[in-house]
């Protein structure tokens, strides 16, 4: 369903992307992580049709995302990381504007997530908080059931609640045969709805693979060697071990590095 390959855009200075190559199928959620300046934005843009390739392509539903971008945006629903609305308007009058853009004749979508993630509309959105700006942004994006989802740090500014709300959407969509593209930076929210993460560094690929695949790979293994076979059944039993056949007082430890762990394996230095 979508399609990076070879995408190249060189600000100078080490900044940009560089022969940036992947692929997501259909109903797949892909996590896209990597820290500021990493690429994450530079690539989004390309797919949203707003930037044109210096090098490589994308495309998406089979479509070139540079030519063909207002066909794929009938389809397509995008929740920017910076997001620009009209600050003089209501979000009520702003949702009703995207419906009429969009040729929406019902609103039981729309009203079905303003109810779900408790949407105030009514005020001007100059004075909306953070929060409720976010949630607009959610409800502009998904309230047109779009087969493909662009998410740039789609929870930022939400309180816990609403983030594990967004998560239950986000598993539901899933269900539904979406195909959604998420940079995040909650780890609990990627490991939890994504089929695949891909780590961006420096405008490169660094590691691409589905997350029990990454955790198995950074694991492990430790015996540990207790006095007695009983101690060492009571110490499998609670620490999740398994004992050594050949030594039943030998325990046998894996210890599985989680997704924010091997994150900060690959930019821990740059984050010092």
């Amino acid at each position: 369903m979508i399609t990076v390959n070879n995408l190249t855009r060189d600000y100078g200075g080490g900044k940009g992307v560089f022969q940036v190559s992947f692929s997501i199928a259909q109903g797949e959620v892909f996590g896209f992580l990597g820290p500021n300046g990493a690429g994450k934005t530079t690539t989004i843009r390309h797919l949203m049709g707003f930037l044109r390739p210096e090098g490589g392509s994308c495309s998406i539903n089979g479509l070139d995302c540079w030519k063909n971008a207002p066909e794929i945006q009938k389809s397509l629903g995008y929740i920017p990381g910076e997001i620009a609305f009209f600050p003089e308007m209501t979000g009520l009058q702003y949702l009703d504007f995207l419906r009429s853009y969009r040729g929406l004749s019902h609103t039981s979508r729309m009203k079905e997530l303003m109810e779900r993630f408790e949407v105030d509309a009514r005020g001007k959105i100059r004075k909306m908080s953070k929060g409720m700006k976010q949630k607009i942004a959610i409800v502009a994006a998904f309230m047109h059931d779009p087969q493909v989802l662009i998410l740039d740090e789609p929870t930022s500014g939400l309180d816990p609640l609403m983030q594990n709300r967004f998560t239950q959407l986000i598993q539901e969509e899933r269900e539904r045969g979406k195909t959604i593209f998420m940079s995040s930076h909650i780890f609990e929210e990627v490991e939890k709805t994504c089929h695949r993460i891909c780590m961006i560094k420096d405008g490169k690929i660094a590691a691409l693979d589905d997350p029990q695949t990454l955790s198995a790979l950074y694991s492990r293994s430790y015996t540990v060697t207790l006095p007695e076979e009983a101690a060492a059944l009571d110490f499998a039993r609670d620490f999740q071990g398994t004992v050594e056949p050949q030594n039943p007082r030998q325990v046998r430890l894996t210890a599985r590095k989680t997704l924010e762990e091997i994150f900060l394996h690959y930019y821990g230095e740059e984050q010092k």
